[in-house]
């Protein structure tokens, strides 16, 4: 209270002293910077001279970028080329046509559409990372056009936002990107660069305002995230480079404290970002790198668990990128720090060329790949920390306490399916969506069941609550209800509790049990279950089971990416890569009978864009308890698939079981319905799962070849014993070592094995 308070009080206070004709900007000349940026004036040759060498592409983008910038064209999020005209408006949306007020900041509602449009489009060109992207594009080439383009629009949009008029400092986090960018413009504008003698001085100037600004309105209590985050980053960058600021002592130390416990606060212990979004991770994850880097340049000690928090989060990255670009969860705010043009889920890992550089680690330079921005913060240390080598093996990772379970493996090609078992965020989870236990996979590099993206936060449209719902997300919807309830477009109610039951990891197979509780909320509550089990030798399975009474319609969505084509084929899906021409099938069973449909949804690469993309919808209209499965075969290159059944019958007791028939194999999947032993057919065991896969041959499934059992103490078969514990065990795994291999017909042979 006292914060907000005295922010109130300020904000009149600042209106007053406009009217009475105050400036806010110091008027006595400032000493030149004392700090040391990312890099000086030969070691600013030194990268530009690295970028030509190991980048060309990349600089000549910039320059194509910045002739666009010099074109008063621009890139705003997902949106490109919007022409801003010959005299740039500093406050308009122009992809609305909404131009916002120019009054006190506080006075302008940023999040009504009607007033101001969009905007986050407004706000995307204030940062000002343009004007990096014309300083760069002078260092690179030693063109004036470039730095004479920079401070000429510099210049007007000073005269086009006097603090404190205009929504352009309506946000502290603004603010802070539009500091970062000039500290950005002040070091790569060499003494060489046509600018007028008195620019650096207006700029600190400048520095000096803004630096006052993001301190009195802080988001400590509006936005304690990754808005305080980049708040105390900018604080910090001006402290420590600019000593001659006034309070730059402050900013320096308050900003490197802050950073260091929004490290401890808003990151999990297992790495994952306590906003359980994809974008948000690596949006702090930048934030962190480089206020580290800045901190050793200066030689500020850097604390060691610090280190160890940074080192998780990038982990993540790399976790969720092996078998293809790091599929998005949560919002995807559609910004980025250093340069906006990355903001694609495939850029998602760049952060991991800094942490080769900065930490090495096998697995993290393996799948690093150099980017221009590690040159800039790193030189030649970034250049020597990336090198050409072939991708590492696809591991399978969890993350337990952001609820990030990673399920992949290398045959019959890399693959990894991804699942949602965590928090949907933090307080009213603002940025997670209702996409419990939802899915995500990619295949050979490609990215096939996807996350929706966000499309936009405030518009005139339904996309905000359609794209974070449930139905837009690889989960099961209830009666066509979303797992939590939108209470506006940064925050829920009735928020789901998600609970990991199960999670097993062998050498060959991973296994998922978990649920939520978003249901109970119905008039006749229901319990969503999801199973998810990858077996050898890419198959595949979903089981999932709705616990509850009364009749429901019961919804599963598939939601595939923009260039997947997917036909029906009675009960089963083939999905075709429209890239790589490989094959994938997904068939459908269950306890009851489902409508399996195809149609079309929407995806959004990037905040802003929106394309359709192919999904389809299981349904049915259905008395619970009931269950329904699917298994997703990879064996693209397979002439025919399998037949999927549901294969519980009279002679099944506390087991429910499936069965996949394809290229003269039978896999069975056994789930236990409970505690205790169970029994099917020829089977019977305590395992609370158990897959066994048998060749069809002579004796038709006499030859058991993989044999996978979860949690549990025996497994017979025909009356022999195939493994027996004295107490249950995690996990226990058999494969055989040829096609032809007889099985085992004893429990020590397998054992031996």
């Amino acid at each position: 209270m006292r914060t907000r308070l005295a922010q109130l009080a300020n904000q009149r206070l600042d209106a007053l002293a406009y009217r009475l004709g105050y400036d806010f900007s110091p008027g006595e000349s400032l000493p030149d910077p004392g700090g040391e940026f990312f890099f000086g004036a030969k070691e600013l040759l030194d990268r530009v001279a690295w970028l030509k060498q190991y980048l060309p592409e990349e600089v000549s983008r910039i320059e194509a970028d910045a002739d666009k910038v010099c074109q008063h064209r621009f890139n705003l999020l997902g949106y490109t080329d919007l022409d801003y005209g010959k005299e740039i408006d500093w406050h308009l949306d122009v992809v609305h046509g909404k131009r916002a007020p120019l009054r006190p900041w506080y006075k302008i509602n940023f999040l009504d559409f009607d007033e101001v449009g969009d905007h986050k489009v407004t706000w995307e060109l204030n940062r000002h990372q343009h004007l990096v992207t014309l300083a760069k594009a002078w260092a690179l080439t030693g063109k004036s056009r470039y730095a004479l383009e920079l401070v000429d629009e510099w210049y007007s949009w000073r005269r086009a936002n006097p603090y404190p008029l205009g929504m352009n400092w309506g946000s502290s986090l603004e603010v802070a990107f539009r500091s970062l960018s000039w500290i950005w413009v002040r070091n790569l504008l060499d003494d060489a660069a046509p600018v007028p003698v008195e620019f650096r001085a207006d700029l600190e100037r400048a520095l000096a305002l803004n630096g006052r600004y993001i301190e009195k309105y802080l988001s400590t209590y509006f936005s304690p995230n990754t808005h305080l985050l980049g708040e105390v980053v900018a604080l910090f960058f001006m402290g420590a480079l600019y000593p001659g600021l006034p309070r730059a002592r402050q900013w320096k130390d308050y900003g490197w404290r802050l950073i260091l416990e929004a490290a401890e606060r808003q990151v999990r212990p297992d790495g994952v970002y306590f906003e359980q979004a994809l974008h948000y991770h690596v949006y702090a994850l930048d934030f962190f790198l480089h206020a580290r880097i800045l901190a050793a340049k200066n030689k500020i000690a850097v604390p060691a668990a610090f280190d160890a928090i940074l080192e998780k989060m990038l982990d993540v990255v790399r976790a969720l990128s092996q078998a293809g670009p790091a599929e998005g969860f949560g919002d995807d705010d559609g910004g980025r720090m250093f340069h906006p043009r990355r903001n694609q889920t495939e850029h998602m890992t760049d952060p991991l060329a800094i942490g080769a550089a900065l930490y090495g680690g096998e697995r993290i330079r393996a799948s690093a790949e150099l980017t221009e921005e590690a040159i800039w913060l790193l030189g030649h240390q970034a250049t020597e920390s990336v090198k050409e080598q072939s991708r590492p093996p696809v591991r399978s990772s969890a993350f337990p306490a952001g609820g990030v379970y990673v399920l992949g493996g290398d045959s019959p090609c890399p693959h990894q399916i991804v699942v949602d078992a965590g928090p949907q965020g933090i307080g009213r989870s603002g940025h997670g969506h209702a996409d419990a236990l939802s899915i995500r996979m990619a295949v050979d590099g490609r990215r096939l069941l996807t996350d929706p993206g966000t499309s936009v936060y405030i518009s005139d449209s339904k996309d905000r609550d359609e794209f974070r719902g449930t139905g837009a997300h690889n989960t099961v919807s209830i009666d066509g209800e979303d797992q939590a309830v939108p209470a506006g477009p940064f925050a829920w109610d009735s928020i789901p509790v998600t609970q990991v039951e199960l999670w097993s990891s062998g050498e060959f197979f991973d296994f998922l049990r978990a649920s939520h509780n978003g249901y109970r909320r119905l008039p006749d509550p229901v319990v969503h279950h999801r199973w998810v089990f990858r077996a050898p030798d890419g198959i595949c399975l979903v089981r999932d089971v709705c616990e509850g009474k009364g009749r429901h319609l019961v919804e599963s969505f598939w939601h595939f990416s923009e260039d997947v084509e997917v036909a029906k084929e009675g009960g089963t899906l083939i999905v075709r890569d429209g890239a790589t021409a490989s094959r994938l099938g997904f068939l459908v069973a269950g306890s009851c009978d489902w409508q399996l449909e195809t149609g079309s949804g929407f995806v959004s690469a990037a905040y802003g864009r929106k394309k359709p993309a192919a999904m389809a919808r299981i349904s049915g209209r259905v008395t619970l308890p009931v269950e329904c499965a699917v298994v997703i075969d990879l064996n693209n290159a397979a002439p025919t698939l399998g037949q999927f059944t549901y294969a519980t019958g009279p002679e099944t007791r506390n087991v429910d079981v499936y069965e996949y028939v394809a290229r003269e194999a039978v896999h069975r999947f056994f789930f236990s319905r409970g505690d205790g032993d169970w029994s099917a057919g020829e089977w019977s065991s305590d395992a609370r799962f158990l897959y066994g896969m048998s060749l069809l041959g002579p004796n038709q499934g006499n030859d058991l070849s993989k044999i996978i059992l979860v949690a549990g103490s025996f497994a017979r078969r025909r009356g022999v014993d195939i493994v027996v514990r004295e107490r249950m065990v995690e996990h226990w795994e058999w494969t055989s070592k040829g096609k032809n291999s007889a099985a085992p017909n004893s429990a020590l042979e397998f054992a031996e094995r």
